[in-house]
């Protein structure tokens, strides 16, 4: 009998969340079933090319697969009943909070009501927000097991009703040891065994090479920024830096690439300080075309507030390219300060100009040395080529794209194996009564996915 997983994420396909379409690539490609699901429907022309659609788009249900949802979660009301007390007697969230938890029990219903047929074994869902309700909520009317994978905002900002999805999966990836601990620290009644490390990763391109990835440094300085003007990336902050680096006499160009509901306000900050010969907005640039870019920087930059491990560094750093990010969250575990890139006091623009200066001061003076053929050169350019190397390797060796997603996939078929071949768990009114009394008296909570979890050992981590 094949193996059938649901594979639930916020939006399906994506642009910017290549990582879902991979995982259910390498899960195909071992054999497994994988039934696709995008909670939001996607806009026109998102995704890669070669990305199927999602065969469950739960934005555009009809009105009777939503009657028959709620008909589904009054029938099984002994298992919907706990999700429904938690989220009106319980907890501290307002009442707008409570209200779309309450929508997204009923649409886990009807996510239910379309997977029911399809003999599924497990639902994985990737990131922790709202859709992490909906599966859970599937999980439990299906009596099946659930996972979910988190990043960085999903855990760190909107960590709604987290307590309670961490509870209910039967294993929980997060793709940082910092992650990591900031789930055992703050969720003390989860089982160490139940949260693993599983790291992201990009292909390392042979072609590229530390020496190679150098440009013309006698051109203006070139900083390149990637990701999506939203708020959190705080490009903002990266155009006031770009002010202050003009006002210093350094003659560079910033190029963002991204588009996002910040553009606007941005437009008007680089007006505002009249940078439009300085920087410039990309928008939306493809895949293909970003190799290009990446030849063209100099320094690539990112300036986020929050972030778990961000694709784009290991992109530049898979590229040999000298990066700079804010020493926050995981990035320390694929930065290290001086060794294969630069770190800088997150939220201090001071420091952030004062490392770029730095960064230029070095390559400006290995480009003087190399045109005029001074023997010093081996003191000043060697130390940012060995940097670029490291960079590489640290890519190649820890977040290898092909290496961890094969350990995604081989954990994730290992674990729910061994789920489908143990005994159903038990009758949930019973475990309900046992949930309740241990938490009366304060005793540690463990259904019978935990408990078994527990015995794990207390420190896995899936990477290459």
């Amino acid at each position: 009998m094949v193996l059938t997983v649901a594979y639930l994420a916020n939006q399906f396909p994506s642009p910017v969340e290549p990582y879902v379409a991979d995982e259910i690539e390498e899960l195909r490609r071992r054999g497994i079933r994988v039934i696709t699901g995008s909670v939001r429907k996607p806009a026109e022309g998102q995704g890669r090319g070669d990305q199927p659609a999602a065969e469950i788009i739960l934005q555009m249900l009809q009105a009777t697969m939503l009657m028959r949802g709620l008909w589904l979660c009054l029938r099984r009301w002994k298992q919907s009943l706990p999700l429904l007390a938690r989220i009106v007697f319980q907890g501290r969230e307002g009442p707008l909070q409570r209200a779309k938890a309450l929508l997204h029990t009923w649409l886990g219903a009807c996510y239910a009501v379309r997977l029911r047929e399809r003999r599924i074994a497990h639902i994985h869902v990737h990131h922790g927000y709202f859709g992490a309700w909906i599966a859970m909520t599937a999980a439990r009317l299906l009596d099946v097991s659930f996972s979910m994978t988190l990043h960085g905002s999903d855990l760190l900002l909107h960590a709604t009703y987290l307590d309670v999805k961490l509870e209910n999966c039967a294993f929980c990836l997060t793709i940082s040891e910092y992650n990591r601990r900031h789930i055992l620290q703050h969720y003390p009644r989860i089982p160490e065994g139940k949260v693993i490390v599983s790291r992201l990763g990009v292909e390392l391109s042979e072609r590229v090479g530390p020496r190679g990835a150098q440009k013309n440094l006698r051109s203006d300085f070139t900083l390149l920024a990637v990701g999506r003007l939203h708020r959190v990336k705080d490009h903002a902050f990266l155009v006031r830096a770009c002010a202050q680096l003009r006002a210093g006499g350094l003659r560079f160009e910033c190029l963002i690439a991204g588009d996002g509901p910040e553009r606007r306000k941005l437009e008007s900050l680089v007006r505002k300080y009249g940078l439009e010969r300085c920087v410039t907005l990309l928008g939306q640039v493809a895949r293909e075309q970003m190799d290009s870019l990446y030849a063209r920087a100099d320094v690539v930059v990112l300036t986020s507030r929050s972030e778990g491990i961000p694709l784009v560094l290991m992109e530049a750093m898979a590229h040999a390219k000298i990066v700079l990010a804010p020493a926050i969250t995981g990035i320390p575990e694929l930065v290290s300060e001086g060794r294969n890139g630069f770190l800088y006091e997150a939220g201090s623009q001071a420091d952030f100009v004062a490392r770029v200066g730095f960064i230029h001061s070095l390559m400006r003076d290995a480009s003087e040395q190399r045109c005029n053929h001074a023997p010093e050169i081996l003191s000043t350019r060697r130390p940012l080529d060995w940097m670029r190397h490291a960079a590489q390797v640290q890519v190649r060796h820890n977040f290898n794209r092909r290496k961890n997603l094969e350990s995604f996939a081989g954990f994730l078929m290992e674990r729910i194996t061994a789920q489908t071949g143990s005994v159903r768990r038990e009758n949930s009114v019973l475990q309900q009564v046992q949930l309740s009394f241990q938490r009366y008296r304060g005793l540690p909570v463990r259904t019978d996915a935990t408990a078994a979890l527990a015995g794990a050992r207390g420190r896995a981590v899936l990477h290459g």
